[in-house]
């Protein structure tokens, strides 16, 4: 309830739902649910398209390039989020697929609340983990540039990407990336629980 009524949620070219706004909620609360009152002061305005769009945000059914589930706007975007209705959607009816774009863009703004997006989570993760984090998070990049790891592809290409990644592996497949990835799963934990609160709650399904 706090985040909807400080966070405006607007529909582009079809008829918002409540459950699109819900799903919003949901994945802006999901990563901070561990901290009292949570406020994304790098955010004012949720955009929905209605389907995946280019680097021109254009969605039209003839669009060509790379598909775009979701970003978080820079420029005259900024403070803004665009996020596609169907991977909104899909990321909570996929129960097995590890992901979920929303999510992955709200990890994106914790990333930047020390005013960088660098895939260093400084504000979440206390000073004496931060080195830990950048030699686990380079060993798995190349884990993942090698085909040897099963997080997802995107994952190798940045710090940032890695970052929102393997976030969203971590919310939604929580027991399965313990089991595959435990030293991440405790470095994650200790990024999105508070200090001495180590549980983490799975979220049921839409």
């Amino acid at each position: 309830m706090l985040f909807l009524e400080e966070v405006y949620i607007e529909a582009v070219q079809f008829e918002l739902e409540e459950l699109d706004s819900i799903l919003v909620a949901a994945s802006a609360v999901i990563p901070v649910f561990g901290f009292k009152e949570w406020h994304y002061n790098n955010l004012s305005t949720v955009l929905i398209y209605p389907d995946y769009f280019d680097e021109n945000l254009s969605f039209d059914a003839d669009v060509q390039g790379r598909k775009i589930a979701g970003l978080v706007g820079t420029g005259r975007y900024k403070n803004q989020m665009i996020l596609s209705r169907k991977a909104l959607h899909h990321g909570f009816t996929n129960a097995t697929d590890k992901g979920n774009t929303a999510i992955h863009e709200f990890v994106h703004l914790l990333d930047n609340t020390d005013g960088v997006t660098d895939g260093i989570p400084e504000r979440l993760l206390e000073h004496q983990y931060i080195a830990p984090w950048l030699a686990l998070m380079h060993k798995e990049m190349e884990a993942i540039n090698n085909d040897a790891s099963d997080i997802r592809n995107y994952g190798g290409t940045s710090q940032t990407e890695f970052f929102a990644v393997a976030s969203e592996y971590f919310f939604e497949r929580p027991d399965l990336f313990k089991r595959k990835h435990p030293e991440l799963y405790e470095m994650l934990s200790r990024c999105f629980t508070p200090s001495g609160t180590r549980k983490i709650i799975k979220r049921s399904f839409v």
